[in-house]
């Protein structure tokens, strides 16, 4: 999408385009993803929504982003099965990334399943309402990129789809966008996008914001170009910390090249710490829905040292400038690199790089 296209998007009056999308049926998908407010008054905004179910499924929202996959797994149960797509679409999306975290391998499949099959009717029906069809592609788009799965639907980030969709969603699939483009290794366009869409937001979205910068980080490493990356990282963590949204940071730990490690580690190490055992329980169930469905192992054995500068080694990062980066010497890194070649059974650099980066 170009950046022309996102400019006509985003500069849209926010209560208009809510308006829009909740005429498809009752609700707002995903209200919290949706919501402007201040830091420090997340669950604030949560409690003051007006409709029950919104409320529910917003509280739900905010276990998951907080890092309590448990709590919204719970809350989101009772809309899995709702007559009403909007609510049953937020609740699955929620509760398969709920379960990943769980280890509940079976009810994330589930949940996935009944996205896909939601999806499908959505678009089958010619009776659906545009709003709605944006709605369903958002969330089954979603669901596959951050699953490193193949996208269903080309047309999932075209400005028709994003102008169809409320203001904070419309940030959020922007997300979903750059990440694309990092998997596919193109991070300029991927910065670009996150650029963009953080210039053109009319007020403060927290939860797309976080997603956004983050993904910027991933860029910015990618292009050997820390002192961006700590930057991205650094804006992330003052907006998510007042409220403790800290899954986002545990969900994309293995894909940051130590970032983490080096902003956050000493300041904060009770954080830190926190974000490590989430990211070791979020990466265990997403590699048992990514590793079987797509044929392509992604490493389970590397500890989150060992895969940050197995990332880094990937993207041409020596020795030096790894050791620099993680606050170790070279020849630490050296012996690391050697675990990890012994671990995921290849034989050099090149080898490691096609493994890591595939």
């Amino acid at each position: 999408m170009s950046k022309n296209n996102l400019r006509e998007t985003a500069e849209e009056e926010a209560p208009a385009e809510s308006a829009a999308a909740s005429e498809a049926e009752n609700y707002v998908l995903l209200p919290l993803v949706n919501s402007a407010f201040q830091p420090g008054h997340c669950l604030e905004t949560v409690r003051a929504m007006k409709d029950e179910h919104e409320r529910n499924i917003a509280m739900g929202e905010y276990y998951y982003f907080s890092g309590q996959p448990e709590e919204a797994a719970k809350a989101m149960e009772p809309y899995l099965a709702s007559s009403d797509t909007v609510l049953r679409l937020s609740a699955c999306l929620v509760y398969a990334y709920a379960n990943l975290a769980t280890d509940k391998i079976y009810l994330a499949r589930h949940a996935l399943a009944e996205m896909e099959k939601t999806f499908a009717g959505v678009n089958k029906d010619e009776d659906s309402l545009p709003e709605l069809r944006a709605m369903s592609t958002f969330v089954s788009s979603t669901a596959a990129v951050l699953l490193h799965m193949p996208l269903k639907n080309e047309t999932a980030f075209s400005a028709e789809n994003l102008m169809l969709l409320p203001s904070g969603l419309r940030f959020f699939s922007c997300y979903v966008q750059a990440h694309y483009a990092y998997l596919q290794g193109d991070y300029g366009r991927s910065i670009g996008i996150v650029e963009t869409s953080l210039s053109f937001m009319p007020k403060l979205y927290p939860i797309p914001t976080i997603y956004l910068r983050l993904v910027a980080v991933m860029d910015y490493m990618s292009l050997k170009n820390t002192e961006k990356a700590k930057e991205q990282m650094l804006q992330a963590w003052e907006l998510a910390r007042t409220d403790g949204l800290i899954e986002a940071f545990g969900e994309h730990h293995g894909l940051l090249g130590g970032v983490l490690e080096a902003t956050l580690k000493k300041d904060w190490p009770k954080d830190f710490k926190r974000i490590i055992n989430i990211t070791y329980s979020f990466s265990a169930g997403w590699r048992k829905i990514h590793n079987p469905d797509t044929g392509h192992d992604v490493a389970d054995n590397l500890t989150t040292t060992e895969f940050a500068i197995a990332m880094l080694a990937a993207h041409g990062w020596t020795n030096q400038e790894i050791g620099d980066h993680m606050g170790i010497k070279p020849n630490t890194v050296k012996w690391y690199i050697s675990i990890i070649l012994d671990k995921l059974d290849v034989e050099g650099r090149d080898d490691l790089a096609k493994y890591m980066l595939r």
